[in-house]
């Protein structure tokens, strides 16, 4: 997928999908971990087959922690409706797979949101009120797949699953269209992550 510059709003174009899910109007993501962990290609595989479905999406990553080794972040709109602003204070869904993300995001989920939280790498024990958590061994499940780099996709598969915003069909044509040519094992491992991540729903 082509770069887009940072924090860019994009409305619905090309290369539509039909899409059946009319629960979503507006959906704010924040997507959180270390550098290396893939967090900023989650964020636009999910942007990206969210366009693919006709739907008005930002993205709006952060690079420099990542480069530091720091805490890495990009937050994601989906919605039906033009979108205002690619920033987002209080997200409906905090995906967070690592403990320091978790310390510093854990505060920005809005009232009956839904944390989706990498157990592999974090102590979730301490739990906060007024908020859905889904806890999945996502790094550990990576690495049975014969790959530690696609627990993002694992992670994503679970957030489809949990909120439906995207079609896990559209998630996979993303992918093979962002592939590298040539690259159809790395399209093939990562849509076997995304299944395992559905999967841990189900």
């Amino acid at each position: 997928m082509d770069a887009r510059g940072d924090g860019e709003r994009i409305s619905a174009g090309q290369d539509k999908i039909e899409t059946t899910n009319s629960k979503m109007t507006t959906e704010k993501i924040i997507i959180a971990g270390a550098g290396g962990q893939g967090i900023m290609l989650l964020g636009k595989v999910l942007a990206e087959a969210a366009l693919r479905e006709d739907k008005h999406i930002s993205w709006f990553p952060s690079y420099g922690a990542a480069v530091r080794g720091g805490t890495a972040y990009c937050m994601v709109v989906i919605s039906q409706e033009e979108i205002a602003s690619p920033y987002v204070e209080q997200a409906d869904t905090l995906i967070i797979m690592n403990q320091p993300s978790w310390g510093k995001f854990k505060g920005r989920i809005s009232p009956k949101g839904l944390f989706v939280l990498n157990s592999s790498l974090m102590d979730c024990d301490c739990e906060p009120l007024d908020a859905q958590i889904f806890k999945g061994p996502f790094t550990k499940l990576a690495v049975d797949l014969g790959n530690i780099k696609v627990a993002n996709m694992i992670a994503l598969g679970a957030l489809i699953a949990k909120k439906e915003m995207v079609q896990p069909q559209t998630v996979m044509q993303t992918m093979e269209a962002m592939a590298p040519p040539g690259k159809q094992g790395l399209i093939d491992i990562n849509k076997k992550a995304l299944l395992t991540g559905i999967e841990l729903v189900k």
